[in-house]
């Protein structure tokens, strides 16, 4: 295309929920409550972990950290939900864009390396609970805490120098509540075929490793739980990883039902509800998954509210 022709694009027009503006009341209001939940759940569970003695163990501590990254994703996404809900969409600069896009990916990473740690984590203590103090000590808490965050940060400047690349040269509506590769792959004029192979190629072990650590991980534990002579002892052992089982489900489930199958086998009403699972409700449902799924948290919160 000569440079006549090219439009350069200097905002997107998110179209977010724009079919159901007679509602926009009612979404708004619903989209608030659960970033006010989102919130506070999370800080809540930090604040606990961190003022709580009881919880000062890797598990927890790990936990914390996944609770940073669903208040980091839920920060990202939801404010522009609400703005457009209200305002039957919204304007998002370029820069803006791929900023959000950023860390929106950074932290979905992020999150998929920490799942992978805390499985980790309950493999050491269920397999090895005699020498859990000795192998998760100090210095190895510290570099699987930093890790994820390294990881999650960095690789997605590969992926971000590559989209930044797209020239948009013939619209500049997103039909999404948010800026994601797929629909600003949708939009672009440019040849995304080699793009697309080159960050499949990148994306595909981020999300394989560690779902198939998690996978390793738990089939061990489900081994030696098997091995437990009493049931009390095996109905112990499998509560301390149920939760992380429940919250794995929910996070590997939309990402692969999102990334994984084949985009013409859904519409985009049903994309954009997937991508709500992931962005609005499971930053919210987890610190309840684990709040009411652990009597030491739940102990405490009641002693914290009182």
């Amino acid at each position: 295309m000569s440079p006549k022709n090219q439009t350069v694009i200097n905002e997107f027009q998110l179209l977010a929920f724009g079919d159901l503006h007679r509602f926009k009341v009612v979404v708004f209001l619903m989209f608030v409550i659960i970033f006010i939940l989102t919130i506070i759940g999370n800080l809540l569970l930090i604040i606990l972990v961190s003022k709580c003695c009881v919880l000062h163990s890797p598990m927890y501590y790990f936990l914390c950290h996944l609770s940073v990254g669903d208040i980091l994703l839920s920060v990202n996404i939801v404010p522009n939900i609400l703005r457009a809900s209200l305002m039957g969409g919204a304007k998002i600069k370029f820069f803006n864009c791929f900023t959000q896009l950023y860390f929106y990916s950074g932290a979905t990473v992020t999150e998929c390396f920490l799942l992978s740690v805390m499985s980790y984590d309950r493999y050491v203590a269920i397999c090895f609970p005699l020498h859990y103090t000795s192998i998760m000590d100090f210095n190895t808490r510290v570099h699987l805490m930093a890790w994820p965050w390294i990881l999650g940060f960095t690789v997605n400047f590969i992926g971000m120098g590559i989209i930044t690349n797209f020239d948009f040269c013939k619209d500049h509506i997103i039909d999404h509540f948010y800026c994601d590769f797929a629909p600003l792959q949708k939009i672009s004029c440019s040849d995304t075929s080699l793009i697309e192979r080159i960050i499949f190629v990148f994306s595909t072990p981020i999300f394989i490793v560690p779902c198939g650590l998690i996978v390793i991980s738990y089939i061990s534990i489900f081994l030696t739980i098997l091995r437990i002579p009493s049931t009390a002892g095996k109905q112990k052992a499998f509560s301390t990883c149920s939760s992380h089982l429940i919250v794995v489900g929910m996070f590997y489930g939309t990402l692969i039902t999102k990334y994984m199958t084949p985009s013409q086998g859904h519409s985009l009403l049903v994309n954009k509800i997937i991508s709500l699972v992931h962005t609005v409700f499971t930053p919210m449902v987890n610190p309840l998954i684990y709040s009411f799924r652990n009597q030491d948290i739940r102990r405490l919160i009641k002693r914290f509210m009182s």
